[in-house]
């Protein structure tokens, strides 16, 4: 059956969507107690009146089989994946304390920066964020620390690999080559870390300087030391699992009607084991000693399988392109000889990845530009950078612009650290990361 035609959908479409980003947004500035009483039920009632919408305009088969498709092809994979990492990387304890020096700190998000291309952005953040947090736990002011370890870990820092963040990993599966991101947005990416570091630095010194201490500190320094050598294997089977897996065609099968990918259901097969192995054969002192809990994942997955179903139509819509209601959107990226205007295109994209999964919007865009990867490595490779760029880098603009964001605030909250709420935090987003991405619009997208 075809798919609904995203041409034929008027805004109204959009407004669960909106719901769900604006409740979120302000209803735990209003009724915070009620908001994590009552919030599961909200996405619940959300997600059941997309679903009996779609179901009365296209149809029960159709919806049944879009939700199935999105379920199983999109959210099933990028909850095991989050799963497995998020798993793993609470297993493996980085021991001992630092003092959370403004020097210090920049140490630990230069470190982040290099490792969330290894182990992905959401490896990268659940390994460090406890260590940081250990080190500033006696400073009366450290937000600010965690929502700079957001932009620059969870974020900017997985922009040279496909490992480092999902929007990558797509353009990867779709014939983008493994060093393609490297060769192209290493500039970018230098730039865009050196300016944000540079931020932090002049901030975190005048906090430092100026801020009280506590009486005690409740973890004292003392010698770093790595414990989870299992888990550290493990982290390493799933990246070299992921790669393997994207490389090989395996063929199709069919599930509930759809047609699957062998190598996809491998892959999620492998996510599973490595997961399981790990919560077998990880010492629970070492759970212990990261206070590993299940609620920063839980609370994830309940966010985005409302953020997933909610999109079926904004992602129909978009995909209609000019033919859409969202015709004026697309027409702002484009010039009238069908080229791409890549400053306007870096900015759309980065705006829809700062609310939407950053993941669907890069695949959006990248099937506007043509979805030929040969071309747009080559000839099209500025309008690639710009898909590339937005996507990843503009996803640290609100807490829902990637999953690693709320998993890292919902832990720093575990630990009592009084994070900023929606607005606040996108209000150091658009002070400290918008000036950095016009200074890249200028360099490396006006020609």
């Amino acid at each position: 059956m075809p798919d609904i035609q995203g041409s034929s959908l008027s805004l109204v479409w959009v407004l669960p969507f909106v719901f769900l980003v604006a409740a979120m947004a302000v209803v735990p500035l209003v009724a915070g107690q009620l908001w994590e009483r009552a919030q599961h039920l909200f996405i619940a009632g959300l997600v059941i009146v997309v679903l009996l919408a779609m179901s009365a305009a296209f149809g029960l088969s159709e919806t049944a089989r879009l939700a199935l498709r999105t379920v199983i092809g999109d959210y099933v994979p990028f909850v095991l994946l989050l799963m497995a990492l998020f798993v793993t990387a609470g297993g493996i304890v980085v021991r001992g304390n630092l003092r959370g020096t403004p020097g210090t700190n920049a140490a630990l998000l230069a470190i982040g920066i290099v490792l969330a291309n290894l182990v992905g952005t959401t490896g990268a953040s659940i390994i460090l964020i406890r260590p940081l947090l250990r080190a500033n736990d006696d400073r009366t002011h450290n937000a600010h620390v965690v929502v700079f370890f957001i932009f620059l870990v969870s974020n900017i820092g997985g922009s040279l690999s496909p490992l480092g963040d999902p929007p990558l990993f797509l353009g990867y599966l779709h014939g983008v080559d493994f060093f393609w991101p490297a060769m192209h947005l290493l500039p970018l990416t230098l730039t865009a870390a050196a300016g944000v570091l540079v931020i932090f630095l002049a901030v975190d010194l005048y906090f430092y300087r100026r801020e009280g201490r506590l009486s005690s500190d409740p973890t004292p320094p003392g010698p770093l030391q790595l414990a989870g050598i299992l888990n550290i294997l493990l982290v390493a089977v799933i990246v070299a699992g992921v790669i393997l897996t994207g490389t090989f065609d395996l063929g199709q099968v069919t599930l509930f009607g759809l047609e699957i990918e062998v190598s996809s259901v491998v892959r999620d097969v492998a996510l599973l084991l490595v997961t399981a192995i790990s919560l077998r054969w990880t010492p629970p002192l070492l759970r212990q000693e990261n206070g590993f809990t299940w609620g920063p994942l839980r609370e994830v997955a309940i966010l985005f399988a409302g953020i997933f179903i909610t999109l079926i139509p904004v992602t129909a819509m978009l995909s209609a392109g000019a033919g859409g209601a969202f015709a004026p959107l697309i027409s702002s990226v484009m010039r009238p000889d069908g080229s791409f205007e890549n400053i306007a295109l870096f900015w759309v994209t980065g705006a829809l990845s700062s609310f939407l999964d950053n993941a669907p919007t890069y695949l959006v865009f990248f099937e506007l530009a043509g979805g030929n990867a040969q071309h747009l490595m080559t000839a099209g490779a500025a309008t690639l950078i710009a898909i590339s760029a937005g996507a990843v880098f503009m996803g640290a603009n609100s807490y829902i612009g990637n999953a690693p964001n709320l998993m890292v605030y919902a832990i720093a909250r575990q630990r009592k650290v009084r994070m900023p709420g929606f607005f606040s935090y996108m209000a150091w987003s658009v002070i400290v990361l918008l000036p950095i991405f016009a200074l890249l619009s200028l360099l490396f997208l006006s020609h």
